[in-house]
C-alpha cells in the first residue's frame, strides 16, 4: 500500500493531549500551547486534555503517565522545556518514556528550524515516538517552533502515524 493509500485510509480524527511545559506561562499566556489546540480543532482533531507543567521532571512525567494512561487519547504533543538550559528537562523524561523513537522527526524539525531561524536549529531537541501504545512529540515552547511542526511535520502525518500504531 501506498503512502496514499495510508493516509487515506487512516483514522480522520486524532484525539490530542496538549501539555505545555513552563514556569511562567498560564492559560492566558501559553501561545504556544493555544496555537497548537487551535491548528488541531481546524484540521478536526478533538482536544482529550490540556495542561501546563512547570519545568519539574517528576511533574513533567507525572502528567505523561496521566495522558498515556487515558484510553481516550491518541496522542500527546508537548511544547516546551527542549533547550539545553538548565531548567529544560522535558527531553530527558520523554526520550526515557519512548518504546520507539522517531529520529527522524527531530532531524527534519531541525532542518526545517535551520532554514527559518539558523544554527540555533540545532539547540533543538525535539523529538517524537510512540509511548504505550500512543504517539508522542515534544517540541519547543516557541509559538514559531510550534506552528512549524504543526503545520510541517505534525498535521500532515498525525493521522497515518497513530494509524499505523493502531493498526488500522
Amino acid at each position: 500500500m501506498s503512502v496514499a493509500e495510508h493516509k487515506e485510509k487512516g483514522k480522520k480524527s486524532i484525539r490530542c493531549f496538549v501539555i505545555t511545559v513552563s514556569d511562567t506561562r498560564d492559560e492566558t499566556t501559553d501561545a504556544s500551547g493555544q496555537t497548537i489546540k487551535s491548528l488541531l480543532n481546524d484540521e478536526g482533531h478533538p482536544i482529550a486534555g490540556y495542561r501546563i507543567a512547570k519545568d519539574e521532571p517528576v511533574q513533567i512525567e507525572a502528567l505523561l503517565d496521566e495522558a498515556l494512561a487515558d484510553a481516550a487519547v491518541d496522542a500527546v504533543i508537548v511544547n516546551g522545556g527542549t533547550g539545553i538550559a538548565p531548567r529544560d528537562g522535558t527531553y530527558e523524561v520523554v526520550s526515557r518514556l519512548l518504546d520507539k523513537k522517531l529520529d527522524g522527526f527531530g532531524e527534519i524539525f531541525r532542518y526545517l528550524s535551520y532554514l527559518d531561524i539558523g544554527s540555533a536549529a540545532m539547540m533543538s531537541r525535539a523529538a517524537a515516538g510512540t509511548a504505550r501504545g500512543k504517539v508522542l512529540i515534544s517540541l519547543p515552547g516557541s509559538k514559531g517552533a510550534v506552528t512549524l511542526a504543526m503545520e510541517k511535520l505534525i498535521l500532515p502525518e498525525i493521522r497515518h502515524m497513530v494509524s499505523q500504531l493502531q493498526g488500522k
